[in-house]
C-alpha cells in the first residue's frame, strides 16, 4: 500500500507540473502588474444624468516589461451597487488587489489590444450606458478599467462614476469654500536688500511654485479666498529693485528681478475682486509664542501684516481670519489672537484639532464656535479628503482626481439623514506645491456640480447643521512641533533689545526691527531650526550695532579717568547720538565704592539731536584722595537699561579742602601785618611826640 501511495504521488506531481508551470507565479504576476499599465484619459460625460446617456471611455495601454507582449483585452468592470459611505469609497480607491475589483465584466464595453512590442503604447476606446451598468438612482458607483490576458486581469485602474438623474427631492446643495495659501519662508534676516538664498527667483519664474500659484489665480473663481503671507510680498518687492545674495565666499549682486515685479502685478490684477486675507507677518509660530512669553508679538505681526499686504497688493486686506501653522492651535494661542487690536474672530483648522464629539459617521458641517478670553470665535474645519485632492500625495491624473472629487461631494450630499445643506471647506497644506492644471480643473468642476454652491470663506457661519465638537485638541506631539523653548528664548532676548532702539527715540516710534524679529519666529523654522538660528545671529548682531550708536564719550582707553576737583563738585558725562533720529534718555551713575565716593542720583532727561552730543553734570562727593570707579548706564525714559554699562574712573584731588587751609593762613598773615603796621605807626607817633616835648623844654 505504501509503494502504491508513493507511486500515485509521483504520478500526480508529474501530471500537475505542467499546470503549475503554466500558471504565473505571484512574483511574476507582480512584475507584470508593475510594467503593463492601463490609464484612463477621459470619461464623457463625467456625470451621466439619464439611463440612455452614452458614456465614452478612452485611455491607453503601455508595455514597459522590456519584452513583447501578446494580445490583451481592455474591459470595463462595474457593479450596480452604490458605494454606501465615504470610508468605503476611500478603501476601494486604495485597494490594489485585482481579486477585489467590481465583479461584473462588461462584454460590450471592451476592446482587444493587438500584441505590443517593448515600450509600445496603444489607445483604447469603448462606450457604455447607465442602463447597461444597472444604475437606477442617484449615487456613486465604483468602476475599473482592467487589462487582461487569457481572461485574467494583470493590471487595473480604479475610479468612480457618479450617476445623477433628476431626483425628488433634490439632494441638498452644500456650500463649498476654498482657501488657497500663498505662504513661503523668510528669505532675509533684516530689512535690507541682502537675501540668505536665491530660491524666490526660481519660484516666481517658469514652472516655479509661486509662478504656478499665479497661474491658478488668473482662472480661479472669485469665491476662492486667498491667504497671503506679507513677508513674502516684502521680499519680492525688494527683489524687483535689485538685491544681493549671501554666498560661501561673501555676497553676490543680483539685478532687478522682472519676474518678481510681474508676479506682484499679476496677483494684484487677478485677485482684485477676490477675498484676500493676510496671515500674521512672517507666519509666526503663535502657539510657540504663547507658551514662551512672547505674548506681544502676535499682535504686532497682525498689525504689520495688514499694513504691508495692503500696500503691496494695493487694496484692503483682512486679518480677522487666522490659519495657524499645521492648522492647529490651543486655547492659549486662540486667546492671544482674540485680544489682538484687529481681533481675530475666525480660525481655519485641521479636523484633528477640533474633532466631533461624539464621533459621527457622516460628514460634519465645517462651522463651529469656540470660546476665547475675548468672546466667541468661529472655527472653520477643513475637509481632509477634499483638501487632499487639491494636493495629492503622489502622481495622479487630473481625470482621476476630478472623478474622485465629483464622487466625494455627491456622496456627502447623499449621506443618510442629511436633509439640510451643510458647509464644506477645502484647504490644502499652507506651503503646498500645486499642480495648476489639476487645481483649475477641480475649481471648474466644483462650480458646475448641481449639489454644490461655491461661496467665500467669510460667508460660512455656524448653523443648525453644525455638530458638537470636542474643543481644541492639542497633543504633546503638537507641542513638540513648536519652535523650541531654547530657540524662542534667544528670539525673545533679541526682541527686547530691539525694542530699546525705538523706546530711546523722542517720538517712541515702532522698532525698525519688528519685521526682522518676526522673521525669526516664523513657523517655517519648525522644519529648519538651523536656518532660523543663523538668521537670529544676524539680526542680533544688527541690533547690537544699532544700540552701539548711542555712546558715552570719553569712556574709552584714550580717556580712562575723569577728575573731581576737590572733595565735592560735578563731573560732566557726555553721550553722543549717531542713530539718525532724535533721542531722549537719562544717565544713571552709580558709585562702586560709596565709602570713597558718593554720587547724587540723576533724574534729569537728556534730549540729543541727530549727530549731536549731550552732557549732564553729575554731583559727586569724595571722602578722600585717590581713584574711585563709577558705573554709567544709559537708560530710556521708562528706566530700561540701554546698551552695556560703562565703568569710569574718577580721580579725587581734595583741592577744595587745601584751598580753605590756604585762604585761612593768608588771612592770618594779612591780619598780623596790619596789626604790626598799626603798632609800628603808633610807636612812631609816640616817639615823635616825645622828641617834640624835649625840644619845647630846652627852648
Amino acid at each position: 500500500m505504501i509503494r502504491k501511495a508513493t507511486l500515485l504521488a509521483v504520478l500526480s506531481a508529474a501530471l500537475l507540473a505542467p499546470m503549475v508551470a503554466a500558471t504565473p507565479s505571484t512574483a511574476a504576476t507582480s512584475a507584470i502588474r508593475q510594467t503593463v499599465t492601463v490609464s484612463i484619459a477621459s470619461i464623457s460625460p463625467d456625470v451621466p444624468t439619464s439611463q440612455s446617456d452614452e458614456i465614452k471611455f478612452t485611455g491607453t495601454v503601455r508595455n514597459d516589461t522590456g519584452a513583447p507582449r501578446p494580445a490583451m483585452r481592455v474591459r470595463l468592470r462595474y457593479t450596480p451597487q452604490r458605494v454606501t459611505d465615504r470610508a468605503s469609497m476611500d478603501a476601494y480607491a486604495r485597494d490594489q488587489n485585482t481579486t477585489t475589483l467590481p465583479a461584473n465584466v462588461s462584454s460590450v464595453s471592451a476592446m482587444d489590444i493587438p500584441p505590443l512590442a517593448a515600450g509600445e503604447e496603444t489607445r483604447w476606446e469603448f462606450t457604455a450606458t447607465p442602463v447597461q451598468l444597472g444604475y437606477r438612482s442617484f449615487g456613486v458607483y465604483p468602476i475599473a478599467i482592467d487589462v487582461a490576458q487569457y481572461g485574467v486581469p494583470i493590471f487595473a485602474q480604479r475610479t468612480f462614476l457618479t450617476y445623477a438623474p433628476p431626483a425628488v427631492p433634490k439632494p441638498p446643495r452644500n456650500k463649498l469654500a476654498v482657501a488657497l495659501p500663498v505662504i513661503d519662508q523668510p528669505h532675509r534676516a533684516t530689512d535690507g536688500s541682502t537675501f540668505v538664498d536665491d530660491k524666490l527667483s526660481q519660484s516666481v519664474a517658469g514652472r516655479g511654485r509661486l509662478a504656478d500659484l499665479a497661474r491658478i489665480a488668473q482662472v480661479a473663481p472669485k469665491t476662492v479666498t486667498w491667504f497671503f503671507e506679507p513677508g513674502l510680498l516684502d521680499d519680492l518687492d525688494v527683489m524687483k529693485s535689485g538685491y544681493t545674495v549671501k554666498t560661501k565666499d561673501g555676497e553676490e549682486s543680483k539685478p532687478a528681478s522682472a519676474a518678481a515685479g510681474a508676479w506682484l502685478t499679476n496677483m494684484r490684477t487677478s485677485l482684485a475682486s477676490s477675498p484676500v486675507v493676510a496671515v500674521p507677518y512672517a507666519d509666526p509660530d503663535v502657539a510657540g509664542m504663547a507658551h514662551r512669553g512672547l505674548d506681544v508679538l502676535p499682535n504686532r505681526a497682525i498689525q504689520l501684516a495688514w499694513q504691508r499686504a495692503g500696500e503691496l497688493l494695493g487694496r484692503e486686506v483682512k486679518t480677522n481670519v487666522n490659519w495657524p501653522p499645521s492648522g492647529r492651535l490651543d486655547p492659549d494661542a486662540l486667546d492671544l489672537l482674540s485680544v489682538a487690536d484687529a481681533k481675530v474672530d475666525r480660525v481655519l483648522l485641521d479636523p484633528g484639532n477640533l474633532p466631533p464629539q461624539p464621533p459621527v459617521t457622516f460628514t460634519p458641517d465645517a462651522a463651529s464656535t469656540l470660546d476665547s478670553v475675548n468672546g466667541p470665535v468661529t472655527a472653520l474645519v477643513a475637509d481632509p479628503q477634499l483638501s487632499a485632492l487639491f494636493e495629492p500625495e503622489g502622481a495622479t491624473s487630473v481625470l482621476l482626481s476630478t472623478q474622485r472629487f465629483i464622487a466625494e461631494t455627491a456622496m456627502i450630499s447623499a449621506e443618510q439623514g442629511q436633509t439640510s445643506p451643510r458647509s464644506l471647506v477645502v484647504a490644502p497644506s499652507r506651503r503646498w506645491d500645486p499642480n495648476p492644471a489639476l487645481v483649475s480643473a477641480l475649481l471648474k468642476t466644483a462650480g458646475r456640480l448641481p449639489w454644490l454652491q461655491m461661496t467665500t470663506l467669510e460667508s460660512i457661519k455656524p448653523s443648525k447643521a453644525s455638530v458638537p465638537r470636542a474643543g481644541l485638541t492639542y497633543s504633546d506631539a503638537d507641542r513638540k512641533d513648536e519652535l523650541s523653548g531654547k530657540y524662542l528664548k534667544r528670539v525673545k532676548e533679541t526682541w527686547e533689545q530691539a525694542q530699546l532702539t525705538a523706546e530711546i527715540t523722542t517720538t517712541k516710534t515702532q522698532s525698525s526691527f519688528d519685521a526682522a524679529v518676526l522673521r525669526l519666529s516664523s513657523s517655517a523654522w519648525r522644519a529648519s531650526p538651523r536656518t532660523g538660528r543663523a538668521l537670529t545671529k544676524q539680526v542680533s548682531a544688527a541690533v547690537d550695532d544699532r544700540l552701539g550708536k548711542v555712546t558715552i564719550t570719553g569712556a574709552g582707553s584714550d580717556r580712562p579717568r575723569k577728575s573731581l576737583a576737590g572733595s565735592n563738585g560735578v563731573v560732566p558725562i557726555s553721550v553722543k547720538n549717531s542713530t539718525g533720529t532724535q533721542i531722549t534718555l537719562y544717565v544713571d551713575v552709580k558709585s562702586n565704592n560709596r565709602k570713597l565716593l558718593q554720587v547724587k542720583e540723576q533724574k534729569e532727561q537728556l534730549t540729543i539731536g541727530v549727530g549731536q552730543s549731550g552732557t549732564v553734570q553729575v554731583p559727586m562727593n569724595a571722602t578722600g584722595n585717590g581713584d574711585a570707579t563709577v558705573t554709567v548706564q544709559v537708560r530710556t525714559v521708562d528706566g530700561k537699561a540701554y546698551g552695556e554699562p560703562v565703568r569710569l574712573t574718577i580721580r579725587t584731588t581734595g583741592y577744595t579742602g587745601i584751598a580753605s587751609v590756604i585762604v585761612g593762613a593768608a588771612l592770618t598773615v594779612m591780619l598780623a601785618a596790619v596789626v604790626t603796621r598799626v603798632l609800628r605807626r603808633r610807636s612812631e607817633r609816640k616817639l615823635a611826640r616825645a622828641a617834640k616835648n624835649r625840644e619845647v623844654s630846652t627852648a
